[in-house]
């Protein structure tokens, strides 16, 4: 009986061991795109100044954008997680503001064109665009979060983001890349070339 009770007990501890190790994994959410508190964020329990507090997020700080629901986004920052208001949150590699803002240096009107490839290093299976065409959704193409590297030919560019619709974080780019950056690398939805 004795040796029952300590297999038993040892088999307690090993999962609460194991669960604890997970906590950690669970203090920043690895899912949802990478973003910004462009603002002091005031952190709610639902979508709406309805909603309870819940937490806050410190000006430029680094968070996670869960989802957006209208004008209300779940986003997480470690410690706190809740929604606010849309307008607060930002979607760059920095909290500088829109990524689309005008700047006369990049590339349109081609002519080229603007492969992007499934393999780094411009490799695999690829989809090649001109100036002009417009990817809202890759997945109905069946190229939903696929692509690790992109090749610009000629006098064009492309707007790349996360999320259909050119939602979530979007980047602009203007050169080839062997490979992608980061928060588009196997997750680019939409596509806009200039």
């Amino acid at each position: 009986m004795d040796s029952v009770m300590k297999s038993f007990l040892r088999a307690v501890l090993s999962v609460g061991f194991g669960l604890s190790l997970l906590i950690p994994a669970f203090a920043f959410s690895d899912v949802g795109s990478h973003g910004w508190a462009l603002q002091d964020l005031t952190l709610r329990t639902g979508p709406g100044a309805a909603y309870e507090v819940s937490g806050e997020v410190a000006e430029n700080s680094a968070i996670r954008v869960l989802r957006c629901q209208v004008n209300w986004c779940l986003v997480d920052n470690g410690p706190d997680r809740g929604w606010t208001s849309r307008e607060r949150v930002g979607f760059g590699k920095t909290p500088e503001g829109p990524l689309f803002s005008i700047q006369p240096d990049y590339p349109a009107g081609g002519p080229g064109s603007v492969c992007f490839y499934e393999g780094r290093n411009f490799t695999g299976a690829s989809l090649c665009a001109k100036s002009g065409q417009v990817f809202t959704d890759l997945k109905l193409y069946g190229y939903d979060n696929r692509f690790l590297s992109v090749e610009i030919n000629g006098n064009v560019s492309a707007a790349a983001c996360r999320d259909r619709g050119f939602q979530s974080y979007c980047e602009r780019i203007i050169e080839s890349q062997p490979v992608l950056h980061q928060y588009l690398a196997r997750n680019l939805s939409s596509i806009r070339v200039y």
